[in-house]
């Protein structure tokens, strides 16, 4: 047998057993063993990180590419490099802002043409959920979307309106049909408002817990309704975690996740017109923050992830009603999620199954999430100890605009390895459609 293509070795890998001591062979794209650190291994390169951590990459399952259409806000190269530079080699792109919306087949296809030869990951796609679109979902489907995102609410672009009661429960019943999933902005039309004026605490009353708690109750009662397996998106509201606690209970097939912004920040420190921070739903108080990280703890919620959602700067206007509404985060979540989770007791194993196992399990992306033999060989070198300051012009996110901007945070990626190559300035990523 010939050497391997490369040996990583590090005393603190993250793997499904916990953190061992290993040296990962790889050969071609795919890890082929785990030995003793210290084995004699013939290899190609042989890269000792020592005690320096090595996780398995990262799945972000929930990022706004933008592309084609808005590629000015953000696109598939830029975002792509931001991934692999915070540790991400999996992303799975969100089927709005980009124009036209990922709800048919050929829309699916013009998103693919603008993609290939530019992703420096790996990237998946969600289909849309849209009145009037019903009849593409089976066909999306079998092209290879990983499941489909709907809005409860509007969702701020116009190409992408929200699904009523009754247009949400034959989505949920078509996809079930075919064994599919449904991912949902849970916030009820009915409990927001327009807010009163520019300030945060009036964005912030403008949509209140109980929004998102009345709608994820009905997302709970239509997929026991149904059969259909459904995930909650971007839980914010501590105010939720009951409901899903008790359907999750009763085996209602019901997943949830929650983002670094809503487990880091915090509403009483946001400061005026700084609308870096706005995002739907709203960033929360200290209390609910600590609330979510309980049910993090307990598998309420399962996954982290970024809902990164960035645009140009001139639309982050300083007034908060008028702003638009999402955080630019692709590249630092690791960081940011790994210096509260220390703080709180967690280890890097717990971040990794929410960052990494858990969201490549909800997308069924085979091969990825773990440091194991047979998956992918995406690895990540990280420092956990070392300061990093955020400056946001020096992010590859193509605007320089997130709230994470001059915080010091815990934890520095040195390497990512996508498929056994380290990232650089040619992208190699591949693009996930169904089961390859």
């Amino acid at each position: 047998m010939t050497a391997y293509d490369v040996v990583v070795r590090s005393r603190r890998a993250v793997t499904p057993e916990g953190e061992r001591a290993v040296a990962v062979a790889v050969r071609g794209e795919r890890i082929e063993a785990l030995y003793d650190y210290d084995a004699p291994l013939d290899a190609v390169e042989d890269v000792d990180l020592r005690d320096l951590a090595l996780l398995p990459g990262l799945v972000d399952t929930h990022v706004h590419v933008n592309e084609p259409g808005r590629t000015h806000w953000e696109g598939f190269a830029s975002a792509t490099r931001a991934a692999a530079a915070g540790g991400v080699t999996t992303i799975v792109d969100m089927p709005l802002n980009s124009v036209p919306p990922t709800v048919s087949v050929e829309a699916l296809e013009v998103k693919l043409r603008a993609a290939r030869g530019q992703c420096h990951v790996d990237v998946g796609f969600w289909g849309g959920a849209v009145p009037g679109n019903l009849k593409e979902l089976r066909p999306l489907h079998e092209r290879g979307v990983r499941g489909f995102k709907c809005f409860m609410s509007p969702s701020g672009v116009e190409e992408f309106p929200p699904l009523g009661t009754a247009e949400l429960r034959a989505v949920l019943a078509e996809v079930a049909g075919f064994g599919g999933l449904v991912v949902v902005h849970a916030e009820d039309p009915e409990l927001l408002a327009e807010p009163g004026g520019p300030t945060y605490r009036e964005f912030l009353e403008s949509r209140p817990g109980a929004a998102e708690a009345s709608a994820v109750a009905r997302v709970v009662a239509l997929a026991a309704q149904t059969g259909a397996r459904v995930h909650v998106l971007h839980v914010s509201s501590a105010e939720c975690l009951e409901v899903l606690a008790r359907a999750q209970a009763e085996g209602v097939a019901v997943t949830a996740e929650t983002c670094p912004h809503y487990l880091t920040l915090e509403a009483e420190q946001v400061p005026e017109g700084r609308t870096a921070y706005k995002c739907c739903p709203p960033i929360r108080s200290r209390a609910n923050r600590e609330l979510l990280w309980e049910g993090l703890a307990g598998g309420v919620l399962s996954c982290v992830v970024s809902d990164h959602s960035p645009s140009p700067a001139d639309l982050k206007v300083p007034d908060f009603a008028a702003a638009w509404g999402g955080v630019a985060s692709l590249q630092v979540g690791l960081s940011a999620v790994w210096t509260e989770a220390a703080r709180r007791g967690h280890t890097l194993a717990d971040v990794v199954g929410w960052m990494s196992s858990a969201p490549a399990a909800l997308a069924a992306i085979l091969g990825k999430g773990a440091i194991g033999p047979g998956n992918d060989a995406d690895l990540v070198a990280f420092d956990p100890g070392a300061d990093n300051p955020v400056d946001a012009a020096r992010l590859h996110h193509r605007n320089p605009v997130t709230p994470y901007h001059g915080r010091v945070l815990k934890g520095v990626v040195l390497t990512t390895w996508l498929r056994g190559r380290p990232v650089d300035t040619q992208p190699h990523g591949r693009l996930i459609l169904g089961e390859q």
